[in-house]
């Protein structure tokens, strides 16, 4: 497939803001929401979509060509000549409101709950859309989406892609924790009133590519100590570049309210869930994707198999080996 658009350039961009925005802690504060579009609005809104970007991302992910050439171009399942695809920052990531605009330690601790709120407002009071055609979420958007199908059941179909409808335990819970002990345990952090970046953002950066990454892709590309400790510098590094130390606890903290599994039965639009085979946060052999599917009505999923194109958590990224299971949940949830 060749392709040409520049979708970055494509996109329009937005910013709404809420005034007051209550959080799940009761903290106060006015709220800039972020986000892009590609195409336009029908007059009845019948067309709109929108998807939630993973841990540490912003909207802007979808933009690259590795997703957004198998998802909006022509006669793609998403084509932005039919579909008004809406692509919001969460709160704390991109350019929503965070930690690092300038209230540093004293920015609310969010949780899921308040991003699927702040994307609920955007959606509705600052884009008048009062239901999706379509939701679809990747990583942490993808545990989003389950959250969304509990409290606005009315959205027309929702995808999952690379999550769990789980409270957070175990490994999974383990090395969050160690990612956030790595920044907070670091003398230069400062508890989080620092000067520059403190160097325990680029270990805890290293660590969550560990554990997204896939297995098969570092035996081969990591053949040598050399390789190895170059990696590792390299992550860093781009880490003290791009991450602030706050706002990467903030994201990964976050999750820290996540548990749809009591509600499961309540998501009434049809949902599909999508996971893979080697995706090393979402493992297979604990079966949870399975347990959790049967619990929705109208819920399907599958688990796609390691193949040359796959990369662990990271095939989230890798639209070519999804999208025609997002074309068939679009068919299927036709008028």
């Amino acid at each position: 497939m060749t392709m040409t658009t520049d979708w970055q350039s494509e996109a329009e961009s937005g910013f709404h803001t809420v005034g007051d925005f209550r959080f799940d802690d009761g903290h106060r504060l006015d709220v800039t929401l972020a986000y892009h579009t590609l195409g336009s609005l029908d007059a009845d809104g019948g067309n709109a979509v929108m998807l939630l970007h993973g841990t540490t991302g912003s909207g802007r992910q979808f933009l690259e060509p590795s997703i957004a050439d198998f998802l909006f171009g022509s006669g793609q399942p998403l084509d932005a000549s039919r579909f008004f695809v809406i692509l919001p920052d969460a709160i704390g990531h991109g350019r929503s409101s965070r930690p690092s605009d300038g209230l540093g330690p004293g920015f609310p601790h969010y949780g899921y709950g308040d991003m699927v709120e702040g994307q609920h407002r955007l959606l509705v009071e600052g884009l008048g859309v009062e239901r999706l055609r379509l939701l679809l979420g990747t990583s942490m958007g993808g545990m989003q989406t389950w959250m969304w199908g509990e409290r606005y059941p009315d959205q027309r179909a929702l995808m999952a892609i690379a999550s769990l409808p789980e409270r957070i335990t175990g490994r999974n819970l383990l090395w969050r924790r160690m990612l956030i002990h790595l920044i907070e345990s670091d003398p230069a952090y400062g508890d989080g009133r620092y000067g520059k970046q403190p160097a325990g953002v680029g270990h805890a950066m290293a660590l969550f590519q560990l554990m997204a990454g896939s297995a098969r892709h570092m035996a081969s590309d990591l053949r040598s100590i050399d390789d190895t400790d170059g990696q590792i510098e390299r992550i860093a590094s781009q880490a003290l570049d791009c991450e602030d130390a706050n706002d990467v606890i903030w994201e990964f903290d976050a999750s820290r309210d996540y548990d749809p599994a009591p509600g499961l039965q309540s998501i009434r639009a049809p949902l599909l869930a999508v996971n893979f085979e080697d995706d090393e946060l979402n493992p297979v052999e604990l079966g949870g994707l399975e347990r959790a599917i049967a619990k929705v009505p109208h819920g399907r999923a599958t688990t796609l198999p390691a193949g040359p194109k796959s990369r662990g958590h990271q095939s989230l990224h890798v639209a070519e080996i999804w999208c025609d299971h997002l074309a068939e949940l679009l068919d299927r949830t036709r008028d």
